[in-house]
């Protein structure tokens, strides 16, 4: 079975545009690199026993004149400091990377020693390995993530920067690369500024460090970097390529889905570009949270093939309703932040710790949606919800105040989100990329997220835009009425809020399910936040004193027959999955340095308000009323 070839025009979607140069493609940023899928590739598995250094002032990147590093100071060197000051006693070194201590990694340094717990500054880690290179070999450095800006040096050379801490990046090192033993060095810098997104101040763990897989990956000379497939609304399957090396124009392309008998095949464009689509066969089981269908994919260009697992669905609105499949569907969700269970997490997000996570949402609340707060999440979290059935809402840290007016601050949200979007574009499981959180209203707050906006438009047209806004409210004759009262809302297909009456204000607990939600614009609303602290254990039956499991319990009672009688809801993420660290919360009895509005403790202990969300959630299921 054989699809029809269409090359040029892209009619507006992601399509390689990243891969032209910076200010191409209609303005529209985008890494470098995106080795799509990398860890299917030939790899060096990076993660494992590094060194590191604490560098408080810095010293490791400039001297305390301004100038660079002294000799003694260069940390990112290849020197054997301890037989150098053997040979030369008068030699003064004041690091040694290869006698430092040494961790595991991935992981946040706020795991390496108890007096690192608050530490917000540079960090240096070292690891040595072994590598053959062969022949036309291509080899890059591949970071999951690095929290917030990574300086990379490779056999003591320096190759790249790169801010923003929950995206990745990667790096060439072709000509680099040693046959033998390798040096690779990492200063990562988790000090964030009033122009950095996000801002210093947020309501979550800074968690600096390398916190996601690092790998160092081969590819053939000319490879697949950038690699799609989805449904359109049409009914039909596209695909799209974009290769990268001295043989990416005219190259022979296809895309195979072996059990559907569907072979897409083509050749790249001068730019290394491809794009094709074929009618989808009656056979396709498209992808939903209770049919998490996934397709072995395989990419292939010349020497070079990529494979990929991908579900296959379609989501839209039309009015008030959020349409999976072209069916209603109610996003029964929670929210999460990045941080597995335990008594002393240190965002070291393996499989199993997700999986235990997402199980909790999935078979515990009997939830079918996430929102990854407040930061694009790890990779295998992604991966993961495409297999276990979650629909996905993905946002970037454009949180509370950001610097509005700053050009260069701007640039670094955009690029942030492509790198984002670009890495989960083949993940059914996706449904909204978010462009904000709980931002005030102001005509440079609007244009820099119209500017956001406009990008995920011009990328992805296949799922939808959101962002959580701040609503307005009067109280009239005892009854109080909320509205959403944002220029943004003409801009987005989903309009999301985050609302706690009854605990940061509002009415008293008795009266949260008189508020009346009043429709100003016609189009889905979801709650994209809400939620009481509670210390789990702690009971207070007859006060129902705040933080208190009983307190959260009704608060959830209250807020859930609220919803109730909002006909344009189309879908919750309560706040939040699970309590999760928090310097800013320092109660000595109740938080000492936790939030304490999830559902489960940090030790994974469900509260009384987890089995009122799940009961809601599964009346919700049994009724049958919108699909699941």
């Amino acid at each position: 079975m054989t699809g029809v070839i269409i090359t040029g025009a892209l009619s507006g979607l992601f399509f390689g545009l990243a891969a032209f140069p910076a200010g191409a493609a209609g303005d529209l940023p985008g890494p470098d690199l995106v080795l799509t899928n990398s860890a299917s590739r030939d790899h060096i598995d990076l993660t494992g026993a590094w060194t590191y250094s604490i560098d408080p002032y810095r010293d490791g990147l400039k001297s305390f004149h301004g100038n660079g590093p002294g000799l003694g100071h260069r940390r990112y060197e290849t020197t054997d400091v301890e037989a150098v000051t053997r040979e030369n006693p008068t030699a003064r070194y004041e690091y040694d990377m290869r006698r430092e201590k040494i961790v595991t990694l991935p992981g946040s340094w706020i795991n390496h020693a108890p007096e690192l717990r608050h530490y917000d500054g540079l960090m240096w880690y070292a690891r040595e390995f072994d590598a053959a290179p062969e022949g036309d070999e291509r080899a890059f450095l591949r970071f999951g993530a690095a929290n917030y800006t990574a300086h990379v040096w490779f056999n003591g050379e320096f190759v790249g920067r790169h801010d923003g801490g929950f995206t990745p990046f990667a790096f060439e090192v072709t000509d680099l690369l040693e046959d033998g033993e390798n040096l690779l060095v990492v200063g990562v810098d988790a000090q964030r500024t009033d122009q950095t997104v996000p801002p210093p101040v947020t309501d979550w763990e800074t968690y600096g460090g390398l916190t996601r897989p690092i790998r160092l990956v081969y590819t053939s000379e000319t490879f697949i970097d950038e690699a799609r497939t989805w449904l359109g609304r049409d009914g039909r399957i596209m695909a799209e390529l974009a290769l990268d090396g001295p043989g990416a124009a005219g190259q022979a392309v296809s895309v195979t889905i072996e059990s559907l008998g569907l072979t897409l095949d083509g050749r790249t464009d001068r730019n290394g570009m491809w794009q094709g689509s074929i009618a989808a066969p009656d056979t396709l089981s498209l992808w939903s949270p209770d049919n998490p269908t996934l397709y072995d994919v395989t990419f292939a260009a010349g020497d070079d093939t990529l494979p990929e697992r991908i579900g296959f669905r379609t989501i839209e609105v039309r009015g008030t309703d959020i349409l999976l499949n072209g069916e209603p569907i109610y996003l029964r969700g929670i929210s999460m932040h990045e941080e597995e269970l335990g008594s002393d997490p240190g965002r070291i997000m393996t499989e199993p710790a997700i999986r235990a996570l997402l199980s909790e949402i999935k078979d515990g609340l009997n939830g079918n949606f996430v929102r990854l707060a407040h930061y694009p999440h790890s990779e295998l979290t992604t991966r993961l919800a495409d297999e276990m059935g979650l629909l996905v809402w993905s946002e970037i840290p454009v949180y509370w105040l950001i610097d509005w007016n700053n050009d260069d601050t701007l640039a670094e949200a955009r690029m942030m989100l492509a790198e984002n979007m670009m890495r989960d574009m083949n993940r059914a499981s996706i449904i909204i990329w978010s462009v904000a959180n709980e931002t005030p209203v102001g005509d440079a707050r609007n244009s820099f997220l119209r500017k956001l906006i406009a990008d995920v438009r011009q990328r992805d047209d296949t799922r939808l835009v959101s962002a959580a806004l701040l609503t307005e409210s009067t109280t009239d004759n005892g009854t109080m009425r909320s509205w959403i009262d944002d220029p943004l809302a003409d801009d987005l297909d989903i309009l999301a809020v985050n609302t706690y009456n009854g605990w940061y204000g509002g009415p008293d607990l008795d009266g949260v399910d008189d508020i009346v939600w009043e429709a100003r614009h016609e189009k889905p609303m979801i709650f994209s936040e809400f939620g009481a602290g509670a210390l789990a254990g702690f009971a207070d039956e007859e006060a129902r004193r705040k933080f208190s499991e009983s307190f959260q319990a009704d608060y959830y009672r209250a807020t859930l027959a609220m919803s109730e009688n909002i006909p344009f809801l189309k879908g919750m993420s309560p706040w939040i999955l699970k309590d999760f660290r928090s310097p800013r919360r320092q109660h000595p009895v109740y938080q000492q340095g936790w939030n304490r509005k999830g559902l489960i403790s940090e030790t994974g202990q469900r509260k009384q308000a987890f089995h009122v969300l799940s009961d809601f959630y599964r009346e919700m299921q049994t009724a049958g009323t919108t699909q699941d």
